[in-house]
């Protein structure tokens, strides 16, 4: 004798042969339901022969959302306008070429021409430069201006400028703080804020803060600079929470040792250099090269879900 057994299932009634029974293998459990509902199943395109799940709208987690874009097109920054500060070398320089290379116009900000020439030089007809003090609050106003007349206005900002005067904590001047916290920390929120309504307008924004090594560890003569990295660990955090909800990402990477200008100290001295690579777990310093694949990533709609965060690209420093 064959017994049917009757119940309900969100949305839709079911029925179960007991040639079926419960107690059998998964698969004979759904080969049972498809049979005696497949007319259900058809209607809500859920299932195909492939084995797969089909596109559908809504929320449910047993249905793919989407059909996945080519993971490179998660990179592509065509179309896409950067301003990127202290371009005119190290870090800021490299992350000016990468995001080039990427399909972005790009626009370096730093005070010194010839080497800002060098960058447009290199790069090509998608790159201008601005000279300007940003450190200069009162002329925040005309530089966002001048930023945003060779492409329009930025999707994406890297705030890459910093100095480090290097003041041990009991030598420490009044300039040299008030320098620090200009450049290092108020500049990145004050030229954000203006390049933020843009952003707004687009539903589409990319913030790159840069921390340190500093922001989490105090190094000797760092005080000033260390107390404006842990600031920006912060400033990261709130951007993220005040912005996010518009479509602006705020993030932040956090470098470890890597050759540039403002780490000549430390690479002048091999031995100095040397003790700082093997703290890291991969045994070497960082190259230029190191930082291109962190920074399109948080420039980029790969990171699309990623706010609020410092990325440590450090070798393993921090990690021991």
């Amino acid at each position: 004798m064959v017994k049917r057994y009757h119940g309900s299932f969100p949305s839709f009634s079911y029925e179960f042969d007991s040639r079926y029974p419960l107690h059998s293998s998964p698969f004979t459990f759904l080969k049972a339901w498809l049979r005696l509902n497949w007319h259900f199943v058809r209607k809500c395109k859920r299932f195909h022969f492939g084995g797969h799940f089909g596109k559908h709208e809504g929320n449910s987690p047993f249905v793919r959302q989407k059909t996945m874009a080519h993971p490179s097109a998660l990179f592509d920054l065509t179309g896409k306008v950067a301003c990127i500060t202290g371009a005119s070398s190290g870090l800021g320089r490299r992350a000016a070429i990468t995001l080039a290379a990427a399909g972005a116009k790009v626009v370096g900000v730093a005070r010194r021409r010839d080497a800002l020439d060098s960058l447009v030089a290199e790069v090509g007809p998608n790159a201008a430069a601005i000279t300007a003090d940003i450190a200069d609050r009162a002329g925040i106003a005309k530089l966002v201006a001048d930023i945003s007349a060779p492409f329009g206005a930025p999707d994406i900002v890297v705030h890459a400028a910093g100095v480090n005067t290097r003041e041990a904590a009991d030598d420490v001047t009044d300039a040299g703080w008030d320098q620090t916290l200009a450049l290092n920390l108020s500049a990145p929120f004050f030229i954000s804020q203006a390049l933020v309504p843009a952003m707004k307008a687009k539903g589409w924004g990319r913030i790159v803060n840069f921390a340190s090594l500093q922001t989490t560890r105090a190094f000797p003569g760092g005080i000033a600079y260390g107390a404006t990295k842990a600031g920006i660990g912060q400033l990261t955090r709130a951007m993220a929470e005040a912005w996010s909800a518009d479509g602006i990402t705020a993030n932040a990477i956090g470098p470890g040792f890597f050759p540039t200008e403002l780490t000549a100290a430390v690479f002048d001295d091999p031995d100095r250099a040397a003790r700082n690579a093997a703290q890291t777990c991969l045994m070497r310093n960082g190259t230029l090269a190191d930082m291109d694949g962190p920074i399109l990533f948080l420039c980029s709609d790969a990171s699309s879900y990623v706010t609020g965060q410092v990325l440590m690209v450090d070798g393993g420093f921090t990690a021991k």
